[in-house]
């Protein structure tokens, strides 16, 4: 376990060190690289570009010399940034659950009372899984994997550790008052919040068309989302 970590730390150092190198690069007269005017923002390209093509694809399936396409830049210039392709994925999973996780930041669920904030973030959860489909097939691209890749990041497991917190704080504050009963585990209700909301987007299409339903709806989407969290909220109910 030490070694994963220690491994997997050594990576994204070198992954850190290589882009900055990059920038420098672009500003190096006489750089035998290539040049670039933004290596910020043609990294975050080359991320936005390759998000959508590992969620199409796969890993497997994905090109890096589609992505280099896309982004008018080189092979290799990906892989001075990113190391390989599986450097490439690894950053493309971070940025995923960065981006999230971020906005979850912004919610200010401590200053709500617990019910509503704990309808607050379930409603967040579905309205983004709902809005960011690549999401939820790089994750499911991921399962495919076993988690191989994800495990080698350790930027992932800090990330989430905040989205613990928040849920166990809302929860929490929520027994104190008497609003929810005592014997839920956080991340439980963690895994329960994100099960509901990634089946609703993952799924759509094969249940629509077993059950002939259409899901996609303005009012089929407003329903669904207010019966997850009704469904979460009288869960942890006494």
């Amino acid at each position: 376990m030490n070694e994963m970590v220690q491994n997997s730390s050594k990576a994204s150092g070198t992954r850190a060190t290589r882009q900055r190198a990059a920038r420098d690069a672009a500003s190096t007269p006489g750089a035998d690289r290539v040049r670039i005017n933004d290596p910020d923002r043609t990294m975050a390209n080359i991320l936005q570009v390759a998000t959508a093509e590992f969620a199409d694809k796969g890993l497997a399936g994905a090109r890096i010399d589609e992505i280099a396409a896309l982004t008018s830049t080189s092979k290799r210039m990906i892989y001075y940034y990113f190391g390989s392709k599986e450097g490439l994925y690894v950053a493309v999973l971070e940025d995923a659950y960065r981006r999230i996780r971020r906005i979850e930041s912004e919610l200010h669920l401590e200053d709500l009372a617990p019910e509503q904030a704990l309808r607050t973030l379930v409603g967040f959860t579905v309205d983004y899984q709902l809005a960011n489909p690549d999401f939820i097939r790089l994750v499911m691209n991921e399962n495919m994997h076993r988690g191989e890749f994800i495990s080698q990041s350790t930027t992932i497991q800090e990330l989430n550790i905040p989205v613990i917190h928040a849920v166990r704080d809302v929860y929490q504050r929520g027994v104190a008052a008497g609003v929810f009963r005592p014997d839920v585990d956080p991340v439980d209700l963690h895994m329960s919040i994100s099960a509901l909301c990634f089946f609703n987007v993952a799924n759509r299409h094969t249940f629509g068309a077993i059950f002939k339903r259409s899901l996609d709806t303005p009012a089929a989407t407003a329903q669904r989302r207010e019966s997850i969290i009704e469904m979460i909220v009288r869960f942890l109910r006494p």
